[in-house]
């Protein structure tokens, strides 16, 4: 099967889990991976936002990064998050960075500096030259400040064969549209936003990088299936059943939600490095009661 069939579906932008020390946890890590494994997930993306990979040092992002590969045992494709609002620091670690047990790189937006859509252009360009994995792009203008706009992802489709896909995570269906509509044909359009990723399949997309499918795993990727099959009411109503649970995982920013839904299922415990923190106590609950009910009522 080629990789663009492999990365059809639902992968999930995993955490990196901490002990209480705030060390990285490779007891964990096993748990995690077999967990999502075990119920139906097609991919996992490493060192992502949600893999809290601003607060982690090169070696440890190393150490990590070999532990996920070794928990997963060639069972699915590893995508790994690779980005910088550097781009001359980015050209350096991809020359530095042992690949060895990943399918593809997942690289976002350069944050914090605002660039022009040509200065994004000019930037993926010199990446897709120097890239030996494929690329996903990765569009979250929430937390970039900056959102890349279909003509520049269509050209640099167009003109970089190992540029497969895009995460687009504006949660703007239009946009969402307009990159199905007009990429080369075996180009992946990824849903990274949750709340209308089912939606986005339903227009024609090629699945999600879920956050919520890091905590149900086979809940999600079923309502994902439905949408493939263009099952639009058994869609709406299981989304219905999760769509508490969704809106508490993000109400106090991610990953410190799904940190908290991992330690009720005893994946991990919940732990976060600074500037983030555990949810407060009466979300940790709401949290822990959606899986509950989810589990029961779905």
């Amino acid at each position: 099967m080629s990789l663009i069939k492999k990365l059809k579906g639902t992968g999930v932008a995993v955490v990196t889990p901490f002990k209480n020390d705030l060390s990285i946890d490779f007891d964990a890590i096993n748990n995690i991976v077999d967990f999502l494994i075990n119920n139906g997930i097609k991919y996992i993306v490493v060192q992502g936002t949600t893999g809290e990979s601003s607060t982690m040092s090169d070696d440890e992002k190393m150490i990590s990064r070999q532990a996920f590969v070794k928990a997963n045992n060639n069972r699915i494709p590893l995508v790994l998050g690779f980005g910088s609002n550097d781009t001359n620091y980015l050209l350096k670690n991809l020359k530095k960075t042992d690949f060895t047990g990943y399918s593809a790189i997942l690289s976002v937006t350069p944050y914090y500096n605002k660039p022009t859509m040509n200065g994004l252009f000019n930037h993926f360009s010199l990446l897709a030259k120097s890239s030996i994995l494929p690329i996903i792009l990765y569009n979250v203008p929430s937390r970039t400040g900056c959102n890349m706009l279909p003509d520049i992802t269509i050209k640099l489709a167009n003109e970089f064969k190992n540029i497969i896909g895009i995460k687009e995570a504006s949660g703007d269906l239009d946009q969402v549209k307009e990159l199905i509509t007009n990429s080369p044909d075996d180009f992946l359009v990824i849903s990274g936003d949750d709340d209308t990723a089912y939606q986005s399949v339903l227009m024609g997309g090629d699945g999600v990088i879920s956050v919520v499918a890091g905590c149900i795993p086979k809940e999600f990727s079923q309502i994902i299936s439905m949408s493939f099959e263009k099952n639009v009411s058994e869609c709406k109503s299981k989304f219905k059943i999760i769509k508490p649970l969704l809106d508490f995982l993000f109400e106090e920013g991610n990953p410190s939600g799904i940190k908290a839904a991992l330690s009720f299922l005893n994946l991990c415990q919940n732990n976060l490095r600074l500037p983030l923190i555990p949810v407060s106590n009466q979300l940790k609950t709401n949290i822990q009661n959606s899986i509950s009910k989810i589990k029961k009522d779905y």
